[in-house]
């Protein structure tokens, strides 16, 4: 049944080249500001600022773009509201929109108790902790080599936790550490390994 409805919304946002924009603002936590501009084609892109014009650019593949669609849908396109009518701690405004031609709508909440808006969430937390690994390795491999083997600790914990969204994107970076000498000889090993399973067929 899964699989049908998928079948069903995929061909409907690969036409209206729909896309679902995530962001969360929550002051004095790090990174204080993310946005995840997602369209139906699997086009991506990350900012950690509102009028950021050099956005971190990546590509979701089917089976995630179907999967964040499909909730979007149960979630009717956001057209109805998500907060939860309890008291709880300022955990930041989450915000979702749903674009597809002349169809928007928006949603913002605090804390939700709706169960597709929690998955939905994870995923796009999952997506931000993908791009902030790209971000940090890129700063620590041209700043501060004797930081890549924690950084790739880091990102290898992630991995193994299942909490990072196409992978793939950080394998130019991977490949180059692993090549270059000027890293530590761990650093590199790690970060051929991790490599190695990045690319082997899931």
């Amino acid at each position: 049944m899964k699989w049908l409805l998928l079948l069903l919304i995929c061909p409907l946002f690969a036409t209206d080249a729909a896309r679902i924009v995530y962001s969360k603002s929550f002051p004095g936590s790090t990174p204080a500001f993310v946005e995840i501009d997602i369209d139906g084609s699997g086009n991506a892109e990350y900012k950690e600022a509102p009028d950021d014009n050099q956005p971190l650019k990546f590509h979701l593949s089917e089976g995630d773009i179907n999967e964040i669609f499909a909730l979007a849908e149960k979630l009717e396109r956001f057209s109805r509201p998500l907060e939860a009518p309890v008291k709880v701690a300022f955990m930041g405004i989450n915000t979702y929109r749903f674009e597809s031609g002349t169809e928007k709508h928006e949603v913002k909440f605090n804390f939700s108790e709706d169960v597709d808006a929690k998955l939905l969430q994870d995923w796009f937390e999952r997506i931000a902790e993908t791009e902030q690994h790209v971000i940090n390795l890129e700063r620590v491999a041209k700043y501060d080599k004797l930081g890549v083997n924690r950084a790739l600790l880091l990102l290898e914990s992630s991995y193994e936790r299942k909490r990072l969204v196409a992978p793939e994107q950080l394998l130019p970076m991977l490949d180059r550490i692993a090549k270059n000498e000027t890293y530590m000889h761990m650093a590199r090993l790690r970060a051929s390994a991790l490599a190695v399973e990045i690319r082997a067929p899931k």
